[in-house]
């Protein structure tokens, strides 16, 4: 009898209980009080202290905060297309994880998961406002302020045990303040290599779940124990769904409760720590050097002379296509129509599927403009590397097929070209390197170097009487000069100029003037200056890299951004 009536006592202990969360349930839910009283309306000028601090987070960012602006166009657009983007990102959610599910749930007993219902529901999130960060690196900083109160409906159903439970998350509540940089900037589409991501402020989400159709989170007394089962139960479901993926920690974090996802989120990503989410190969994006072009000058045949009096003055000129690297350049050959150069020069290749060796030979002229003798183009796809090959190359007036003007005989040039890619070993791989440690080409001089000169843009540049500015740098006796931007205060040239030093200049300065020219003015005020500075080299040397913008001298509010590299061998 004892042992009998223990099991009588246990079953209706268990009975017991589970009638008391039902009837407990129905009575937290059901009986409330229906006497609701209308609240008290008051002007926000007669608000007190507390109520206004309730009611600040509230207001949008940038009313808060005059350097956010409003992004209400951002907010139209989305909410535009959100029926299609709902569509559109269930679609590649279900894509990629039901192949997943399917190869991951036998090993654990389970027969079926499945998404019975899933949508991220008729609210876009919104901005509140965004905060835009320009810097002289190439990048771009926005920082805005995000909400989404979701009324998306998740539906999950779990077949095991012959039994289907069916698993909700609904009411899904994110607010968050990131910071998203896009870096570096090149010129290949979407434009950028890397999003960096990071929080600014621990984020707050709030979510509602629903097992069976059953609201658990509106029972006070069962709120803690469902999220625990909640964390050990359907965490691990989410981790197979992406598993062997970046998301799934992320994803896991996400489904714990409130205060436990703005810890563990904040520990992971508050600034300055990053999530890096890599979109190009910053190497090829950025058309890092990938072998060099060795051309050795032998001579030209036949050249039609261009002077009345006398022979012609022949010269050579080099350049790879889509380089904005100064050309290589012959000596000169006075009064000679079959010069002979022999003279060697290496070019850096950074495609060589799409590049091309321009030769072009110009009649020396030591008044006026250079005139042109002829000239031809090699496709560097054409060339087997590491195997040297010999050329005899007709001179013609341009690479038209179609004009006639070509079919008259202008000379011949020899050449010797050689394409030596460079080992893996000796090739940047990452961004930083490309752009700030990249090693100077080979034949540089083992004391010196390559300096580097990157003319980025101007600001704020006006002249008296006219506004074409150009940059004109001189250093070691040689002038170099970027292309003119007619009527343009803030122009952006982004034109690249080297040069080959026997050793460090850290005793010497670079001289960059910002000059306006105009044809329209005639004699009176045919140049002008609009301002110039000395860089003192000694801290590019150091630092191998700097990328400052330079208050110019003798100008009024004129700025110019200069980037700067020294490489060695």
């Amino acid at each position: 009898m004892g042992v009998i009536s223990t099991i009588l006592g246990a079953f209706g202990f268990g009975i017991g209980i589970v009638l008391g969360l039902v009837i407990g349930y129905f009575l937290f839910m059901f009986i409330q009080s229906s006497d609701v009283q209308t609240p008290e309306v008051k002007p926000l000028v007669e608000q007190d202290e507390p109520t206004l601090q309730r009611m600040f987070p509230e207001i949008p960012v940038w009313v808060k905060n005059p350097d956010h602006d409003r992004v209400d166009w951002l907010n139209k657009f989305i909410e535009l297309m959100w029926p299609y983007l709902d569509k559109a990102i269930c679609k590649t959610i279900l894509a990629t994880t039901e192949p997943m599910i399917k190869e991951q749930t036998p090993q654990y007993k389970i027969d079926e998961v499945k998404f019975d219902s899933l949508t991220l529901g008729t609210l876009p999130p919104t901005f509140q406002g965004m905060k835009v960060y320009t810097t002289d690196e190439k990048e771009m900083i926005m920082e805005p302020s995000f909400k989404w109160a979701a009324n998306h409906n998740i539906l999950v159903g779990i077949k095991a045990f012959g039994l289907r439970p069916t698993v909700q998350v609904v009411d899904l509540q994110v607010f968050a303040a990131p910071r998203i940089t896009l870096k570096p900037l090149v010129p290949t589409f979407p434009c950028f290599c890397k999003i960096l991501v990071s929080l600014m402020e621990k984020p707050h989400v709030d979510f509602g779940l629903k097992l069976g159709g059953a609201d658990l989170m509106s029972i006070p007394v069962l709120y803690g124990f469902v999220q625990v089962l909640y964390i050990y139960f359907f965490i691990p479901f989410f981790y197979l769904i992406f598993k062997n993926t970046n998301l799934r920690a992320d994803f896991c974090i996400f489904l714990f409760r409130q205060e436990l996802i703005k810890d563990q989120v904040a520990n992971m990503y508050l600034w300055p720590k990053v999530l890096e989410v890599a979109i190009l190969d910053p190497a090829k994006a950025m058309k890092r050097p990938v072998g060099m072009l060795t051309v050795k000058v032998i001579k030209a045949m036949k050249l039609k002379k261009k002077d009345l009096l006398g022979a012609s003055d022949p010269y050579a000129k080099l350049q790879l296509t889509d380089e904005k690297l100064p050309s290589k350049k012959t000596t000169v050959k006075h009064k000679n129509l079959n010069p002979e150069w022999n003279e060697e020069f290496n070019l850096v290749v950074k495609d060589p599927e799409v590049q091309a060796l321009e030769i072009m030979v110009y009649d020396w002229e030591s008044v006026g403009k250079h005139d042109k003798m002829g000239m031809n183009v090699v496709p560097l796809k054409d060339l087997t590397p590491e195997e040297p090959k010999i050329l005899t190359l007709d001179l013609l007036k341009n690479m038209d097929p179609n004009d006639t003007q070509n079919d008259k005989s202008r000379g011949q040039i020899v050449l010797i070209l050689i394409y030596k890619p460079f080992g893996e070993d000796h090739m940047p791989t990452d961004a930083e390197e490309v752009s700030a440690t990249q090693k100077a080409p080979v034949g540089t001089p083992e004391g010196g170097g390559l300096l580097v000169v990157i003319i980025h843009e101007g600001e704020d540049l006006e002249g008296k009487h006219h506004t074409n500015p150009s940059v004109r740098m001189h250093f070691h006796g040689e002038e170099r000069r970027t292309k003119p931007m007619k009527k343009n205060r803030d122009p952006r040239w982004e034109e690249e100029f080297s040069f080959t030093l026997d050793e460090p200049p850290t005793n010497e300065k670079l001289h960059l003037e910002v000059v306006s020219t105009s044809k329209r003015m005639g004699f009176i005020h045919p140049k002008e200056s609009l301002g110039y500075i000395d860089i003192n080299l000694a801290d590019v040397v150091e630092n191998k890299r700097i990328n400052e913008k330079y208050h110019l001298i003798d100008s009024k509010n004129g700025k110019l951004q200069v980037e700067l590299h020294w490489r060695t061998a």
